[in-house]
């Protein structure tokens, strides 16, 4: 269990909670003064009321809840968002609309799920030429189906 520090940016916002004892992740709900509709084909940007203070190394991962994606065919934009460890602003969720109808997000939807997950850093060894593999340098549909 890793401790994340966290900000109610008003009173009456809801923490994040997990669904069930093998959840991964948390969901998010929407905080709202007045309900956003999402027209088909478009996005918007949801506030959640919260910040947070991700230790050092760690992102939160803002992904798309399942039951919206299959049922209303709404999901997170830029999947997954990534809340880097020096951010402390609001946390917001980019919902886009795939379906052919208005969806209406009203205050405390559950509109996203966050996962915490560790972040290895590179350090690039660069190098004039790289070992090779059998696949090489073939790329998009080259294992197969």
């Amino acid at each position: 269990m890793v401790k994340v520090e966290i900000k109610k940016l008003d009173p009456n916002v809801d923490l994040p909670n997990y669904q069930s004892d093998g959840a991964s992740g948390l969901d998010l709900k929407a905080f709202l003064k007045k309900s956003i509709v999402i027209k088909p084909n478009t996005s918007e940007i949801i506030p959640t009321g919260l910040s947070v203070a991700i230790p050092y190394e760690y992102e939160i991962q803002i992904r798309p809840r399942s039951g919206l994606a299959a049922k209303s065919n709404i999901t997170v934009l830029n999947t997954p968002g990534t809340i880097d460890s020096d951010y402390r602003g609001e946390i917001k969720v980019i919902l886009f609309n795939h379906s052919k109808v208005d969806f209406e997000v009203k205050n405390g939807d559950r509109i996203a799920q966050i996962v915490l997950m560790s972040v290895l850093k590179i350090e690039f060894d660069e190098k004039s030429e790289l070992s090779s593999t059998e696949r090489g340098l073939s790329g998009f549909g080259s294992t197969g189906k």
